[in-house]
């Protein structure tokens, strides 16, 4: 089971802010994320724009027969 509860560190416990139903002794494993970290989230389609990437329209549209047919990719001019 994964579930994401938000909590505070309060220098020397970590304090949930909802209470979860698990019994005593029950291990878990916990991801710490700073959710106060101001840096700015990764965007793959904002990356995928930065590059520029070029190819034939219908690309998407026919991706198998470029990778695996007979459909090959125009050179550049």
């Amino acid at each position: 089971m994964e579930k994401t509860v938000d909590a505070t560190f309060d220098g020397e416990v970590v304090r949930l802010e909802i209470p979860i139903n698990l019994a005593p002794n029950t291990k878990v494993k916990v991801l710490f994320e700073d959710s106060d970290s101001s840096e700015e989230p990764y965007h793959f389609l904002r990356m995928a724009r930065s590059l520029k990437l070029r190819g034939p329209s219908d690309f998407s549209e026919n991706l198998d027969e470029y990778l695996y047919g007979g459909k090959s990719i125009p050179d550049e001019e």
